[in-house]
């Protein structure tokens, strides 16, 4: 029995349509990102933008069904699939910890419009899919790579901030968790909490990964229940 990691999924998700007579679509895809895809990694729970479509859709990316159903996720397709398929990317480098004087308000989801502009989608406002938490709750990372972490910085919207329709800056946000460093490891998971919410927010985290100057910005819907 295999065990089921998002690696071994994104695997099967790439050989089904592949399967389906779109291996030149999908060969667009994926080439671009082949090495990089293997090598980091994202929050995937509660799951971050891009990994939550990729796990909605990856093997069903062409469904008409998606406007309608998940049309966040319809419109990030539709603005480049690549923002899916590349989900474990978004890093910038060489920051030296200036996160708010490189990434600008309404810039954050994409990481400052990491991967060359690609994820932008990322950064719209709209009814993109929660994942339900309490307030007190766990983020977990999943690397491929194992680079550890430096340290993480979680951050939650404030009551009142509205996700449907607000983009999101730094004054949207409050410090509710900073961890000390992790060796290298393909899980990490570590516990936060956020009191005094309800309803639809934004966790947004901050990985600094051991192996170089190198982080990741991640927005993760939630909803507080």
């Amino acid at each position: 029995m295999y065990a089921d990691t998002p690696a071994r999924r994104w695997t099967l998700r790439v050989i089904t349509p592949l399967l389906a007579g779109v291996v030149g679509l999908i060969t667009l895809f994926l080439s671009p990102w082949s090495d990089s895809a293997n090598a980091h990694g994202s929050i995937v729970d509660p799951a971050s933008r891009s990994y939550g479509c990729w796990d909605r859709w990856g093997d069903d990316h062409m469904n008409p069904a998606m406007e309608q159903e998940d049309p966040m996720c319809w419109q990030a397709f539709q603005a480049n699939p690549n923002t899916m398929w590349n989900w474990m990317s978004l890093f910038r480098e060489n920051l030296a910890g200036d996160f708010q004087g490189n990434i600008p308000d309404g810039k954050l989801c994409s990481a400052g419009d990491a991967q060359g502009g690609l994820a932008t989608s990322l950064d719209n406002p709209g009814p993109w899919t929660p994942t339900d938490v309490g307030n007190d709750f766990s983020v977990h990372l999943y690397d491929t790579a194992s680079h550890g972490a430096d340290y993480f910085q979680v951050y939650v919207t404030e009551q009142g901030f509205d996700p449907t329709t607000d983009a999101l800056g730094w004054g949207d946000l409050e410090l509710v968790a900073e961890t000390g460093s992790y060796p290298p490891a393909s899980d990490i998971t570590f516990d936060v909490s956020a009191p005094g919410r309800t309803g639809h927010h934004i966790v947004y985290t901050i990985w600094q990964a051991s192996h170089l100057d190198q982080t990741y910005f991640i927005c993760s819907d939630v909803n507080f229940s």
